[in-house]
């Protein structure tokens, strides 16, 4: 049997999938590398469709990936923008309690946060909220004073600049559409053709549970695909805003619900809110994809998460189509925002894991087999931490890979 092409081919081109190429080929200069995906350019999707924030890591459940991903990706994140000179500002961002109900659920993303590791949070009285957000309203709020923003298209691109030159392929307009094991390597048939490699890593985002079906896996969760949709603030309401300005989340759903923030290139984003997708890629309400819904639709734990969450979707639905709805929710955190100042400004999809039952996965998921590793669910904070998950899912190779080939290193 002829050698396999490569070592490791990695399936997805988003700041995961990058952050993992550089990480095994910084470290393990002799593994032949690949990364391949559909789009003509890195960083297409999730990658570059969001808000910029880089996340303190104080909403995650202690202990869980999330948590230790985001404290450490943070700071490593801070480091490679501060190397590589991109933006990397240290803006700040209050999380609000409006009204007294809200104020436990407060008290515990505080104490969260101080259990996961987060630098300098303090909870702070209406005063204080004041002085630090003149415009915001609320009774109480938690600071998180190391919360940043940057540019994680930047980012990505900058992470495939560095994969290349370390010798990492880069295989653009390539999609994975089946997989197939053989004795000492994989097969992979893709839209330009067949290649072979030793070991698989499945960082396709919005599609990585289908194609982890495609290799053979029957994984539990599925993805669903919510899309986020932004506002923002005219040039001259920008004032409204200094930092960050939160809600606290509601804890029946893994969404942060709308909020302001400030972006590297000094506009004032509003939102994102979360509204199901009528496609994985689904970034209007005009796009659908007949396949993927029937497959959605196909799955009884969208029926059960509907059953349990359909008064939610529906407010989500309509605060999509009005704009006085989503203004009004951002009322609560800056009452003086009106309707003439903002404008709509794009839209992301996210990609959120579903279990069977229904519920909604908290975490990020990984699925090792014997000769692929899939990355099933790697929503917010995932940018944020792309480069200690891409160190993680290189240590995690070295229990899929076992012995390197014969005059190669381990890769971990």
């Amino acid at each position: 049997m002829s050698r396999p092409e490569f070592d490791i081919v990695i399936a997805g081109a988003g700041i995961v999938g990058l952050a993992t190429a550089l990480a095994l080929s910084e470290a393990h200069p002799e593994l032949r590398l690949a990364v391949l995906d559909k789009e003509p350019e890195v960083a297409r999707h999730q990658s570059s469709h969001n808000s910029g924030v880089v996340h303190s890591g104080l909403y995650y459940r202690p202990g869980s990936f999330r948590a230790r991903l985001a404290v450490e990706g943070a700071a490593r994140l801070e480091a490679f923008c501060a190397e590589h000179g991109l933006p990397f500002v240290r803006c700040g961002k209050v999380i609000v309690a409006t009204d007294d109900s809200e104020v436990p659920r407060l008290e515990e993303l505080h104490r969260r946060g101080i259990e996961n590791g987060v630098p300098g949070l303090e909870l702070i009285d209406s005063r204080r909220l004041r002085a630090l957000e003149p415009h915001a309203a609320g009774v109480a709020a938690v600071w998180s004073p190391n919360t940043a923003i940057t540019d994680f298209g930047l980012v990505a691109r900058t992470m495939a600049r560095l994969a290349t030159a370390h010798g990492v392929a880069l295989r653009l307009g390539s999609r994975v559409v089946a997989v197939e094991e053989e004795a000492q390597r994989l097969r992979l048939e893709t839209t330009t053709g067949p290649l072979t490699a030793r070991y698989l890593v499945n960082c396709a985002g919005l599609h990585s549970d289908a194609l982890a079906r495609a290799a053979g896996e029957r994984p539990e969760v599925r993805i669903v695909p919510f899309r986020g949709e932004y506002y923002r603030l005219a040039p001259q309401r920008r004032g409204l805003v200094r930092s960050a300005i939160y809600p606290v989340p509601d804890p029946r759903f893994p969404f942060l619900g709308v909020h302001l923030t400030r972006t590297v290139d000094g506009e004032v984003e509003a939102g994102p809110n979360a509204v199901l997708a009528f496609a994985r890629e689904g970034y209007s309400w005009g796009r659908l994809d007949p396949a993927e819904l029937a497959d959605a639709l196909a799955f009884p734990g969208l029926w059960r998460m509907a059953r349990e969450h359909w008064r939610a979707g529906l407010f989500e639905a309509y605060r999509s189509l009005s704009k006085g709805a989503f203004v009004r929710s951002l009322r609560k955190l800056v009452p003086e925002v009106r309707e003439a100042d903002v404008e709509r400004h794009g839209a992301g999809v996210r990609a959120q894991a579903l279990r069977p039952d229904g519920t909604l996965v908290d975490d990020f998921v990984f699925l090792a087999s014997r000769r692929a590793l899939h990355v099933l669910n790697a929503p917010s904070p995932a940018a944020t931490a792309s480069l200690a998950i891409g160190r993680h899912v290189a240590g995690e190779l070295a229990a899929v890979m076992g012995a390197a080939p014969a005059g190669a290193a381990s890769p971990v």
